[in-house]
């Protein structure tokens, strides 16, 4: 899995319908695989801090390259990078409880 599938299911909590869309169980709506880019597109990238906020994680950021998550911080190439690095790290390191997911 890639960090955008991880971040999918791991935080967002979407399924995978078919090989080529998620699926979002509290909006029900199909969301297609390649339309979900939230490391180049800063409206993807606020879905996941929207999601993060939800789950009582605090959001800061530091100028327009760094996202940080209650102590997890992250630096990428715009802001957008920066929050799905943030974001993975969480998601990979399971420091979301599972009865979040």
């Amino acid at each position: 899995m890639n960090k955008t599938e991880i971040i999918a299911r791991r935080i967002l909590g979407w399924k995978l319908n078919r090989w080529d869309r998620w699926y979002d169980f509290e909006k029900g709506i199909f969301i297609p695989v390649d339309e979900f880019q939230p490391d180049q597109n800063l409206e993807h990238a606020m879905l996941i801090v929207e999601r993060l906020k939800e789950l009582g994680f605090t959001y800061k950021t530091a100028g327009a390259r760094q996202a940080c998550f209650n102590d997890v911080c992250e630096t990428g190439n715009t802001l957008a990078a920066a929050i799905t690095e943030a974001a993975f790290a969480i998601a990979d390191n399971s420091s979301v409880p599972d009865e979040w997911l």
